[in-house]
């Protein structure tokens, strides 16, 4: 994808601004291990950091790793999960992704994104994610705050997750985009927020085509 010297260097002006406000670039995800991550992500669709780290720990003490939550009965994991969005669909995902971690994986979270990709409940978003934090793989991480957050900076005019995810790649250096999807995800929960975006207290208000406009 054919960038300019002008658009890369903007990048990257806006990647130190948001990597020095956001500099800790892991997950808010509570987890132990990669399995633990992988099921944290997966349960975060369509809800909250903080109302999946709320579940986790329950049901990590019912079924502590992949072989256990692969023979989970499913009504008893949809009542764990029943606080969460989807939850009925995502019980289900567990417990196949589980079976597949267990029955091609030897219990463990596979490295590669295109193995990662092919369980159930896992696109790139959540493939990149847990391949950044568990095996230090550079990814960008489309959720829906980075979504929003770059089309207000004028990064990307893609509000497809995929699409968007290669406009970035070309615009931030391999080495540096799992800290900027970091920054940009917390900026996107704290500041630069869906309804009120905090435009008056933005660090990189001067650079953003979209302040007091969002």
């Amino acid at each position: 994808m054919e960038t300019s010297p002008f658009e890369v260097e903007r990048a990257r002006s806006l990647r130190l601004a948001l990597t020095a406000l956001w500099p800790r670039a892991e997950p808010l995800l509570a987890y132990d291990d990669c399995f633990e991550l992988l099921v944290a992500v997966v349960l975060s669709a369509q809800t909250t950091d903080d109302q999946v780290n709320r579940v986790t720990p329950g049901l990590f003490r019912r079924w502590p790793d992949p072989g256990r939550l692969a023979e989970a009965d499913l009504a008893e994991l949809e009542d764990c999960v029943h606080s969460l969005g989807f939850y009925r669909t995502k019980a289900r995902h567990l417990i196949d992704l589980s079976r597949i971690l267990v029955e091609r994986f030897s219990g463990r979270v596979p490295e590669r994104m295109e193995e990662l990709l092919e369980l159930p409940g896992v696109g790139r978003k959540t493939a990149n994610l847990v391949a950044s934090a568990c095996f230090g793989r550079p990814g960008i991480i489309a959720d829906t705050h980075f979504l929003r957050v770059c089309h207000r900076l004028g990064l990307t005019e893609n509000r497809d997750p995929v699409a968007a995810e290669r406009r970035i790649e070309a615009l931030i250096e391999p080495e540096y985009r799992t800290a900027f999807s970091h920054a940009v995800n917390r900026h996107g929960k704290y500041v630069c927020t869906a309804r009120r975006p905090d435009c008056p207290g933005c660090a990189v208000r001067e650079l953003c085509p979209s302040a007091d406009t969002a």
